[in-house]
């Protein structure tokens, strides 16, 4: 196989073998994982809002402090690839998930399209559809669902994740 023919990283490694550089450029930048979630301490079950971490810039769903979000924000989740195995609210279009359960990515992604602007376009992200947690004074107010373990949440009912480009 020639170099120009080469699998891309994703396809050849498992998560637990991917450079950092690699590690982090499977996010698709969809914002989904920096919701508040909720947890029913008796049922276990997870509940998802439309409020955003205070660090999420509601525009382009980055991260506004990354390198340094645990001295903001300390009880944010740094995925690890254990978590993209165990992680029952992960989405199901998120590409930790779909490696660790051998599915390919998705036209949308960054890393297929080539175009970071694809996860919004495709409806995918986070991009006008929630609110910062500073406008928040009750986080039980803006529960979108409940999801069971196994369940997949935050699919907008008026958005097309069969994004084709």
């Amino acid at each position: 196989m020639s170099q120009s023919e080469q699998l891309p990283f994703w396809e050849t490694k498992s998560l637990y073998e991917m450079t950092q550089t690699e590690w982090e450029s499977l996010c698709d930048g969809c914002g989904q994982c920096c919701l508040h979630k909720m947890e029913d301490i008796d049922t276990g079950e997870i509940a998802v809002t439309n409020v955003a971490c205070k660090l999420l810039d509601l525009n382009s769903c980055q991260c506004k402090h990354y390198p340094n979000r645990l001295d903001h924000v300390p009880d944010c989740v740094q995925l690890t690839p254990k978590d993209a195995e165990t992680l029952t609210w992960l989405p199901k279009t998120c590409a930790y998930k779909l490696i660790v359960d051998g599915e390919d990515l998705p036209a949308w992604h960054p890393l297929i399209s080539g175009d970071p602007n694809t996860v919004h376009e495709a409806g995918i992200s986070v991009q006008d559809e929630v609110v910062g947690e500073e406008e928040v004074e009750d986080l039980e107010e803006h529960v979108m669902h409940w999801l069971e373990a196994g369940n997949m949440p935050f699919n907008f009912q008026d958005r097309d994740p069969d994004f084709e480009d």
